[in-house]
């Protein structure tokens, strides 16, 4: 039987549609490979791409959209509310059908090792993949960004795992590794204020005493003129979605401010939209066997 691998590239742009049109491109009429859905933000300058298929076939187009990545972004004139360290910040995969966590981890350091090599790019391994405890967490690897990635990598705790010891000039550096599934979920509030969002990210994530599978921090979208707190559920079998919604719009309470609307970025397991129905309309033992299309699809 086929193994099949889902990857969700983030990559450093969501501002000029020519250069996402390019990636986006690398990932479409590919064979044994599926794009599944991509989505860009002008505020966090960023876009997150998802596709599934066969392993050696999606390892191909990663190899090459990053490299178109590595042509067309420049991080040094980049300038977006999320965090990074690369033009292609961070290349997670997730196994799905007919394959381990550890086969998607020997997936995620051939891949590292081939973009090191090809591109001359320093190479992270995080989460599964981590080659040692401190470097597990994406924030941790990501902390000082860009502009900090020269001085970082001077120090030995945070030399990379594949490829040359200084940043790629304009590119950066990537972080890739084996994960479980994840759901970016953004909630906006009705208030131009960043610092209530900052505080409110603060409350919610595990790292300051939060939720524990939760990582949160503000964002202004000024062209909405609107602050977010933007979201990552690492594991939504432990942290849900309507754990974390209902935490902000407490928090929120605090500060006079209400939510404005929710937000998700990618794909989202449909466990976690049951779950999230179940609580809000009281359903009691709400299962995958009562969703219609599920049938459909035996």
């Amino acid at each position: 039987m086929n193994k099949i691998v889902e990857c969700v590239p983030n990559f450093s742009e969501g501002q000029d549609l020519k250069i996402i049109e390019q990636i986006v491109n690398t990932f479409r009429a590919k064979e044994n490979v599926k794009l599944l859905d991509y989505s860009s933000d002008k505020d966090h300058n960023r876009m997150v791409v998802t596709v599934i298929g066969e392993p050696e076939s999606l390892k191909n187009v990663i190899v090459e959209a990053v490299g178109i990545a590595i042509e067309t972004i420049d991080l040094t004139k980049h300038k977006g509310q999320h965090p990074r360290i690369g033009a292609a910040d961070v290349i997670p995969f997730i196994p799905i059908k007919n394959m381990t966590m550890d086969e998607a981890d020997a997936l995620a350091k051939e891949v590292g090792k081939t973009l090191a090599d090809k591109y001359r790019l320093p190479v992270y391994f995080y989460e599964k993949s981590a080659s040692a405890a401190h470097r597990q967490d994406l924030s941790a690897i990501r902390k000082g960004g860009f502009e900090g990635l020269v001085e970082k990598m001077k120090l030995s705790e945070w030399k990379p795992d594949f490829g040359p010891e200084s940043p790629h000039p304009t590119a950066g550096a990537t972080v890739i590794g084996a994960r479980m599934p994840l759901i970016a979920f953004n909630v906006n509030l009705n208030t131009t204020c960043l610092d209530v969002a900052n505080k409110i990210a603060k409350k919610v994530r595990y790292t300051s005493g939060g939720l524990r599978f939760c990582k949160a921090m503000g964002v202004d979208l000024k062209g909405r003129n609107l602050v977010q707190v933007s979201m990552n559920l690492t594991d939504y079998t432990q942290t849900s979605i309507y754990q974390a919604v209902e935490m902000i719009r407490f928090e929120a309470q605090h500060y006079g401010v209400s939510i404005a609307g929710c937000e998700l970025i990618g794909l989202v397991p449909l466990q976690a939209i049951l779950d999230t129905a179940s609580y809000y309309l009281g359903l009691e033992g709400l299962s995958l066997k009562q969703v219609l299309e599920m049938h459909l699809m035996e």
